[in-house]
């Protein structure tokens, strides 16, 4: 999916500066207890899904919507596992973002695994002892997701 309108429209006004967006995150279970993952086509990294909510969208739907907008998978959220704030991202076209992130356990309920958008440029499920590198808030997020009580972790 391109870059939403209304981000657009901020950056013709602040230009590649720092913007403060809200984000969600999706840590998808199949029944084998495989894990959801893309590579992003900007980068090349892989990562759990992730995506920028639209103005007023409520966190739950704008997670489900983004995770069947980029791999083809429907899925049901479970509950809600980490609230934090990411680094500072610099895109390959110097737009830099924070994301006050919401990060969500979710679970498989249908469709296929698939690159499903341009952000994408491979889509897999992971059994937990054979993930392709990752950065370590990813695997931090895999593993609270593993293990969550149901009770979300808040940074501090």
């Amino acid at each position: 999916m391109p870059t939403p309108d209304f981000v657009l429209s901020l950056r013709e006004k602040i230009g590649h500066e720092l913007l403060w967006l809200p984000g969600v995150a999706a840590v998808v279970f199949n029944e084998a207890s495989e894990v959801l993952l893309c590579r992003r086509a900007d980068n090349g990294r892989w990562t759990i899904i992730t995506g920028m909510l639209d103005p007023g969208e409520e966190p739950g739907p704008g997670l489900l919507r983004e995770v069947e907008e980029e791999t083809g998978v429907q899925a049901r959220l479970e509950h809600l596992i980490h609230v934090g704030t990411t680094d500072p991202v610099t895109f390959p076209n110097q737009d830099r973002c924070q994301f006050l992130n919401l990060v969500f356990r979710c679970a498989y309920v249908a469709g296929t695994a698939r690159v499903n958008d341009d952000e994408s440029s491979d889509v897999r499920w992971f059994a937990l002892d054979d993930l392709p590198e990752l950065n370590a808030r990813h695997r931090m997020l895999i593993e609270l997701a593993r293990t969550s009580t149901g009770v979300p972790v808040f940074e501090t």
